[in-house]
């Protein structure tokens, strides 16, 4: 006689093996983003307008840098794990893996960009 519980049978038999890991992180990095995002909003829309000179020195202050460099990682990191988890839900085999190499490269590559321009604006 087995004495495992219902939980302990399907631990690990989702499509990732790792669903409880992933829908946490996912809640987790969507509280963090609506609290962040909105300020995000708030100073990006007060520079929009602005010329040249008044959005470099915007994002040049300590806090608009901050905020904006938050919301590119935790904003593209929740991207890439919801992408990771809908495409390893959908697509299988081979084209899987390079759908999802594809996503997370685009992912880490578009947040470097980002950073990289952030870095330059700011420093």
């Amino acid at each position: 006689m087995r004495y495992l519980t219902d939980r302990k049978r399907v631990e690990g038999k989702g499509a990732s093996g790792t669903g409880t890991a992933d829908h946490w992180f996912m809640q987790v990095s969507a509280v963090g983003l609506a609290i962040i995002v909105p300020v995000f909003v708030f100073i990006f829309g007060c520079a929009f307008g602005g010329g040249y000179e008044e959005v470099i020195a915007t994002f040049s202050r300590p806090l608009p840098a901050i905020v904006t460099a938050l919301v590119l990682v935790f904003g593209l990191q929740h991207f890439r794990k919801g992408a990771q988890m809908m495409i390893e839900d959908y697509v299988h085999g081979t084209a899987g893996k390079v759908t999802l190499i594809a996503v997370i490269l685009f992912s880490y590559g578009l947040m470097a960009v980002g950073l990289f321009a952030l870095a330059k604006i700011a420093l």
